[in-house]
């Protein structure tokens, strides 16, 4: 009796430190689960700055895109058209301020159209995420293929600052909501901003950045009375960054248009230079 009750003594202290452990080990788990739940959500819901938006807009708007697929759909409205961007230089607020050209295709060293534009993020007081301003430039002349040259071949910062010309327009960019296809989208404010090209006495400008670096932009002059006297009516000029050009690409119809047709797009869908 005395053995028996040695033994199932034993037997009991051991399975009451086994459920201790066992406890412990829990506890230990359910600990371990919850701070790593928590470092978790914390990355997960770490809040997006407006400056990682201004990069996000900045790194997306540079490159070399091209409309060669909307002038192959319809190419009574659209032409293909390279659009060329990028950095020129960084504000002492930390703006970012890019060079953009337009030129068709086949003559891209003549480009039809320079700017300068500036991206930072949206005033705390306007309910957007980024602005993208639009700048003439001084000494235009002076800034064709600026991208294309070797970083010492292009002006220096400070005459890059220096040659920020007249303010154009200015977009502003809000985050698209889940299910649509772009990313980031804006326009001007109502009432656009003056401009007085072949009749016109203000302008709106649309920009959409979606995913793979596609950007589509629809810029429109109207007059007193409403009527729009320039810019392409059907809808925005669609640019995507192009795969590596065949040499056949060189001779497509869509890259020599007729003289007087080129002539009459570019009107109604571009403001020249000036």
């Amino acid at each position: 009796m005395i053995a028996a009750s040695s033994s199932s003594s034993g037997s009991g202290s051991d399975s009451g430190s086994n459920n201790v452990w066992g406890r412990a080990r829990g506890l230990v788990l359910k600990t371990l689960v919850l701070i790593g739940g928590a470092f978790l959500l914390k990355r997960l819901t770490k809040s997006t700055t407006r400056w990682d938006h201004t990069r996000f807009v900045a790194h997306s708007l540079t490159g070399e895109k091209f409309s060669k697929e909307q002038a192959s759909r319809d190419p009574d409205n659209y032409f293909n058209i390279r659009m060329r961007t990028c950095s020129a230089a960084e504000m002492v607020d930390g703006s970012k301020l890019l060079y953009f050209e337009q030129a068709f295709w086949r003559t891209p060293q003549k480009p039809f159209r320079q700017r300068f534009y500036m991206v930072k993020p949206c005033p705390k007081e306007l309910k957007c995420d980024v602005e993208v301003s639009s700048y003439a430039i001084r000494d235009a002349e002076e800034y064709k293929n600026f991208c294309d040259r070797p970083k010492d071949q292009r002006p220096l910062t400070e005459e890059v600052i220096g040659d920020i010309g007249e303010h154009l327009t200015t977009i502003h960019l809000r985050r698209c909501e889940r299910g649509k296809r772009c990313l980031y989208e804006g326009s001007t404010p109502q009432g656009g901003f003056p401009n007085s090209w072949n009749g016109a006495t203000y302008c709106t400008s649309e920009l959409g950045i979606l995913k793979n670096n596609e950007i589509h932009t629809w810029d429109k002059g109207y007059d007193d009375d409403g009527n729009q006297v320039w810019g392409v009516k059907e809808g925005p000029y669609e640019f995507k960054p192009a795969p590596t050009s065949s040499f056949n690409d060189m001779f497509s119809p869509l890259n020599f248009p007729p003289l007087q047709s080129m002539a009459k797009g570019i009107e109604g869908s571009f403001v020249l230079q000036e």
